[in-house]
């Protein structure tokens, strides 16, 4: 008789979800599925109000990843009204992604996934979180990462009003410039975080790469899987986070397609299972052919390793080193080492941080021009942004009065949907064996979906919907003798 073990809630991410694993007669991993458990509706619950409002609504669709939303808000809103923001302004917009990028990268890494390696994937629950981290390795470690996300958080409150939840981007520019005497301590900022981003890639070497058992987790075929990949470029195809076109290469690391971010629906799909909540995103011009990987797959990753497969290179001198680095020790690009999205997440976030000294040194990031007010509403607006998760876009229709017919969002954890299932099975089939499994093992399986990152709160927008529920009746000693459900 086929056994069930289940992992409720999985934990070290934003949002709410779970993950069935189906055994067979024999004891083996024969399925498993990564479950979206919540739904949010707010493609829906925009509709009707004024397009302006999307740049206030959208940051508040999540806690961890607001400035995305926002920024790619924003963008569509400049599409919407055929604007373009002037040159300060757009320096002024990258200075405070980058703000995030770097604040955003930290926390994931320092409070998310260095638990699984500096405690150890098989340590007590107890101990595998920041604090484990901090008695381990010293406070210092936390004060530093308090410290530059600190001074980060202070350069998007200073310019977009608020950290958590940012509403400086405008049609057209932002709603703040800034003074001499603010470039000096953003210029102070961005050498601190340069700083830091090295001591991060050092600490990530020394305590990873320079670990045998941890190196041979990383290039465990269980954590390997071969999909196209989609993140955005420069003009000269290198890694961009704020603006671009959206590039998409093989499994090989051939270019597949490269377009305007205007024309994703040409060329993204959105796939629809009963078991969960978020939609599954494929390849259009090569249809959807299931839950596999490979050569013949319609799956693409997104998020910090699908950047530096689809890019040529990155756009700062520090990170372009690291990044070679990277291939080198890992055989060669595209590398499908899905662990490896941490090592890929520091080097994004290394160049994130020579960005900003390099803004912050520009000659216009001062001036008075901070809007171009020449608005003309076009109706139809698609905003795009590479979200610290990977690929974002916000596509906006609205009626002759400026009034929302249409939201569509597509979410980097919706991108990565499909690739974060196959994921989890491949870890389960890898470590999962008979129904009695140690804690440690069902962490690897974690570790799976936790190297994307996923944000579930803001990839969750099917709708009309309900949540389902789920009653388990059992005996005092936990035997399970009748479900209730509704659909």
């Amino acid at each position: 008789m086929s056994e069930r073990v289940t992992i409720n809630p999985i934990t070290r991410l934003e949002g709410h979800g779970k993950i069935e694993i189906f055994l067979d007669d024999q004891g083996q991993v024969e399925n498993a599925f990564w479950q979206v458990v919540e739904l949010r509706g707010f493609e829906r619950l925009c509709l009707g109000r004024p397009a302006e409002e999307m740049t206030r609504i959208a940051p508040n669709i999540c806690g961890v990843c607001p400035s995305a939303h926002h920024m790619a808000a924003t963008k569509a809103l400049d599409a919407l009204y055929g604007v373009d923001p002037t040159p300060t302004a757009k320096l002024l917009r990258q200075l405070e992604y980058n703000a995030f990028y770097l604040e955003d990268h930290f926390i994931h890494f320092f409070f998310l996934a260095a638990p699984d390696f500096v405690m150890g994937p098989d340590a007590p629950p107890g101990e595998r979180n920041i604090l484990g981290i901090i008695a381990k390795l010293g406070k210092d470690i936390g004060s530093r990462v308090i410290e530059v996300r600190k001074r980060n958080r202070n350069i998007i409150k200073l310019l977009f009003g608020k950290a958590p939840h940012p509403e400086g981007g405008l049609p057209g520019g932002v709603s703040r410039g800034i003074t001499e005497e603010e470039r000096k301590w953003i210029k102070d900022t961005a050498e601190y975080s340069i700083e830091f981003a090295k001591f991060a890639l050092e600490l990530f070497k020394d305590l990873v790469l320079d670990n045998k058992s941890y190196l041979d987790l990383i290039l465990n075929q269980a954590y390997n899987l071969k999909t196209y990949y989609m993140a955005l470029v420069d003009e000269n195809n290198r890694v961009s986070f704020y603006d671009g076109k959206v590039r998409v290469v093989d499994p090989q690391g051939r270019e597949f397609a490269l377009f305007d971010p205007q024309d994703y629906a040409e060329h993204i799909g959105e796939w629809v299972e009963p078991w969960t909540y978020v939609k599954l995103n494929y390849l259009k011009k090569i249809g959807w052919k299931g839950l596999i990987e490979g050569d013949d797959t319609a799956l693409y990753r997104v998020a910090p390793l699908a950047r530096l497969n689809v890019a040529d290179g990155m756009a700062t001198p520090l990170a372009q080193h690291e990044y070679e680095n990277m291939f080198d020790r890992l055989g060669g690009k595209p590398a499908h080492h899905t662990l490896a999205m941490h090592w890929a997440r520091l080097i994004c976030a290394l160049q994130a941080a020579e960005h900003n000294w390099i803004i912050a040194n520009h000659p216009l990031l001062t001036s008075k021009d901070i809007r171009n007010m020449n608005l003309r509403l076009k109706r139809i607006g698609v905003g795009c942004v590479e979200a610290p998760r990977g690929t974002l876009f916000h596509h906006y229709e609205t009626d002759g009065q400026g009034l929302l017919t249409k939201v569509n969002l597509i979410v980097a954890t919706q991108n990565n949907a499909a690739p974060i299932c196959l994921s989890v099975k491949k870890a389960a089939q890898g470590f999962v064996e008979g129904p009695v499994v140690k804690e440690g093992l069902l962490n690897r399986v974690e570790m799976a979906f936790r190297a994307y990152d996923p944000c579930l709160g803001c990839a969750t927008h099917a709708w009309p919907g309900q949540i389902p529920l789920t009653i388990n009746i059992r005996e005092k000693d936990g035997r399970l003798v009748r479900t209730i459900k509704r659909p």
